[in-house]
């Protein structure tokens, strides 16, 4: 496939071919003779043939403890953060504490669970690595008998949740580039113009990032993205800690009506189940992942307490006129605001051409499956076309708070609350006790609420954003009345 000897090693087990045997360790990850005499140690205990998939694992650059939590941390510190002021604004100063808590502990859970999902299978199919997909489809087909049939299907849903996932996110990022330069535009020039102007100007610079021929040569552009993302959010918290208001001058709890929007926005903020397995896929010590004090538990920890006090303090600066973006709250006039309003908006442009690749890859692997004779031409058109049609919604619904709210219940729902928990139904059918079952239909179920009222909740909010309200007729006193 175009540009895959460049993929960055995550991603490459992200987005594991839809055709890999998974009933056999690959070649590629098996060991030679360095630590036969380890491995024969554990071979045969006892007389019994065991198979450790961690010692059969074969990387070439395997990652820290140290290095896998960092990457942790930048894949769930995201924008996602930026709408955290709004989501507290739905929840109350006090409630989106413990809602926020709340909500962590959920995507920690599930995610803690399709790992060790993982771990189960590895040992049964006697492979050493696999993606989301993989898990999914193993665990089916593995399972019971109802199940097995769907296996395949199953995998292919997954992928594209994934690609809807991040294809939307892409579409909440342009928004998001574009609502800060309208701001700074409208500033300086002393003039507004409508912001899907803006937003249809970074069509080309977008495509030209598309362009980019593989993960390899975005790396430095990545190193850039997290530099500017931190300067931004550093003088973000600089403004949202001058002259703070009383915590009594703005309400502890929020009414049930946002409660939805509050779960979407944090779920979309801090759900990372797309990159907990290439993450663990890449691990020196993949056991380490898990565990109370593991990457996993840590590293979510950590993104749990930096959410709360951005959500909290932003909420409590500017309480009712909280915007969907934390960075368009700040004063346009300040230089130290316009610079953090650049800053995040750069970041923002340069992660997108790593969201983009995750949709780039599957796509490209869908056409390349039906239409043998795909060359590279077809591919740059792909790039050109998954771009413009993401343009194109951010310029059909130029509003961030209820679009990050759709993704986030629809698509992290299903992937990072929903389906973990089905796998492990599949898992472990054969030894699912009392406690497993009522524990995880809770969570199915709270996945479930989410999905109903958190899509319906962010569509209710964008029609009401752009569908105009009829003008009611004036009658003979002067005022307007209700529609017969």
């Amino acid at each position: 496939m175009m540009g895959s000897q460049g993929v960055e090693p995550e991603l490459q087990s992200f987005l594991l071919d839809d055709k890999s045997k998974m009933k056999e360790v690959p070649p590629q990850t098996k060991r030679k003779s360095s630590k036969n005499q380890e491995k024969s140690e554990v071979a045969n205990l006892n007389g019994i043939e065991y198979f450790d998939p961690f010692l059969e694992r074969n990387l070439e650059h395997p990652t820290t403890n140290g290095e896998t939590l960092t990457h942790l941390l930048k894949a769930s510190l995201g924008t996602g953060i930026l709408a955290m002021p709004q989501a507290f604004q739905c929840s109350g100063l006090i409630t989106g504490i413990f809602a926020t808590v709340f909500v962590s502990f959920v995507c920690t859970f599930c995610s803690y669970s399709l790992v060790k999902c993982a771990h189960t299978l590895y040992r049964r199919t006697r492979v050493t690595a696999m993606g989301y997909a993989d898990v999914a489809e193993v665990a089916f087909a593995n399972g019971p008998a109802w199940s097995r049939k769907f296996s395949s299907l199953t995998r292919q849903l997954v992928l594209w949740l994934l690609f809807v996932t991040y294809f939307g996110t892409c579409s909440v990022y342009t928004v998001i580039i574009a609502s800060n330069f309208e701001q700074l535009f409208a500033h300086h020039m002393g003039y507004a113009l409508n912001l899907r102007y803006f937003i249809a100007m970074l069509l080309l610079p977008l495509i030209l990032l598309s362009y980019v021929p593989n993960l390899k040569y975005l790396a430095p552009v990545s190193m850039v993205a997290n530099l500017l993302m931190s300067v931004g959010l550093g003088v973000t918290f600089y403004y949202t800690l001058n002259d703070i208001p009383s915590i009594s001058d703005r309400p502890a709890v929020g009414s049930l009506e946002t409660f939805p929007t509050f779960f979407c926005l944090t779920v979309f903020a801090m759900e990372a189940i797309g990159v907990v397995m290439p993450l663990e896929n890449n691990m020196k010590t993949p056991r380490k992942f898990l565990g109370v004090f593991g990457v996993l538990n840590v590293g979510m920890g950590g993104v749990t307490i930096v959410y709360i006090l951005l959500g909290f303090l932003g909420f409590l600066k500017y309480g009712d006129e909280t915007k969907s973006s934390i960075t368009l709250n700040l004063p346009t006039e300040d230089a130290a605001a316009q610079v953090a309003k650049i800053c995040i908006s750069l970041a923002v442009f340069c992660t997108y051409g790593l969201q983009f690749f995750v949709c780039l890859e599957i796509a490209w692997t869908k056409i390349q499956e039906n239409f043998e004779k795909a060359t590279i031409y077809h591919n740059y058109v792909l790039r050109t076309v998954l771009v413009t049609l993401s343009v194109a919604i951010a310029v059909a619904v130029p509003t961030i708070g209820p679009f990050i709210g759709l993704i986030g219940a629809f698509c992290f729902s299903l992937l990072g609350i929903i389906a973990p928990m089905i796998i492990e139904f599949a898992t472990y059918w054969d030894q699912v006790t009392v406690w497993m079952t009522i524990r995880n239909a809770v969570l199915i179920s709270v996945g479930i609420l989410a999905l109903v009222f958190g899509t319906s909740n962010s569509v209710a909010d964008i029609i009401t954003a752009y569908v105009p309200v009829p003008e009611l007729p004036i009658n003979a006193t002067g005022t307007r009345t209700a529609a017969q």
